[in-house]
């Protein structure tokens, strides 16, 4: 990895190893870019392939694993039919969000023995993501579905919120155009990437004391999950921090960037409890999308806007600080994969390149 045409990880898309299987790999500038969360649409589109290829070999081996099962294999011959005459189709099964968890518990109960359920693949032949939301502003367009009725088979960490009434589901769509016109004006570059790569927001409850929450599975790709704030700034921002989670774990599946976790024994500025490197390489990389996104919020407060030019300022040098001595516990935490102390330096970089809290100066 000493040029900038390199290939971090082995081959490049298209290339075929010893084995005849095709390789992806990234190349050290796009590396680079999505260390720093500037990889943009380019980088979705990279990460994107390698998610087509994982899915698409994970049926395979379940098309191998239960060669007799005859529903598994009508609905595996449907999908190979759309991979040749309809690829934007084959595309959009592939990519919902549950198939990579769902086929990867089959394949992990079949090898123990157990009945799994392969008509799945059936159902997500059968079932769309739902009605898309066509959300466009200054000449960015997202259509994302709300995904509220389930089933669940990814677990987010928090109680579904769905299925939701008609009058919850408007709220929500209230709220995201709300939080997509904040994106788009005030945080362009994310609203972009973001665009290209989620497909799905899972409504979720709140927690227990009301406060607002979001996540991103790690076998869920194209999906965040959030509860529904009253500010449309914290759902632009939980956007923001969730689709970051989403694009590590993509570029992780192409290129390791840690050892397998050791004790959780990682202090993690934003939690009172020790974190294994790979939750706090996650958890930092997600938190200098938020850094960058106060960042952005103080410089474009208008002056009369006191109260949100405060309120900008300060969460950006709380995150900051945060993420800067994140990133510096990973670089000499010894658990890194050489690619990944890479990562690391360079989301260091990327953190000092937001400047000093003191130095940005709300509503300039």
């Amino acid at each position: 990895m000493t040029g900038t045409g390199e290939v971090v990880a082995a081959g490049v898309p298209g290339a075929r190893g010893a084995d005849g299987l095709p390789r992806h790999g990234v190349d050290r500038a796009t590396f680079r870019a999505i260390a720093g969360a500037r990889g943009g649409p380019e980088a979705v589109r990279l990460l994107r392939a390698g998610q087509l290829s994982k899915r698409a070999l994970l049926l395979l081996a379940l098309r191998r694993s239960a060669p007799e099962h005859d529903g598994y294999r009508e609905a595996y011959a449907r999908v190979r039919a759309l991979q040749r005459d309809d690829r934007d189709g084959w595309e959009e099964v592939l990519l919902r969000p549950e198939l990579d968890a769902w086929a990867a518990d089959c394949l992990r109960g079949a090898a123990a023995g157990e009945a799994v359920p392969l008509d799945g693949l059936g159902e997500f032949l059968r079932s769309g993501p739902g009605p898309a939301l066509v959300l466009e502003c200054d000449g960015l367009r997202w259509t994302p579905s709300i995904d509220h009725a389930g089933p669940r088979r990814v677990d987010y960490g928090r109680p579904p919120a769905g299925p939701l009434t008609g009058d919850e589901l408007a709220g929500w769509e209230r709220r995201l155009a709300e939080a997509w016109e904040i994106l788009v004006r005030r945080h362009r570059r994310h609203a972009r990437a973001l665009a290209a790569c989620v497909a799905t927001v899972v409504p979720l409850r709140p927690a227990p004391g009301g406060e607002v929450v979001s996540a991103a599975a790690r076998r869920a790709y194209g999906a965040v999950a959030a509860s529904l704030p009253d500010d449309p700034v914290l759902l632009a921002l939980a956007l923001v921090h969730e689709f970051l989670h989403v694009q590590l774990g993509a570029l992780m599946d192409l290129v390791p960037l840690h050892r397998p976790n050791g004790p959780a024994v990682h202090h993690a500025p934003w939690r009172p409890d020790p974190r294994p490197a790979g939750a706090l390489l996650q958890g930092a990389y997600a938190h200098l999308g938020v850094a960058d996104f106060w960042r952005a919020e103080a410089v474009g407060a208008s002056a009369g806007d006191a109260a949100r030019a405060a309120r900008a300022h300060g969460e950006f040098a709380r995150w900051r600080t945060h993420t800067l001595a994140a990133g510096q516990t990973l670089l000499g935490c010894g658990e890194l994969t050489p690619d990944g102390l890479e990562f690391a330096r360079e989301l260091v970089r990327a953190v000092g390149e937001l400047g000093e809290p003191g130095g940005v100066n709300p509503g300039e």
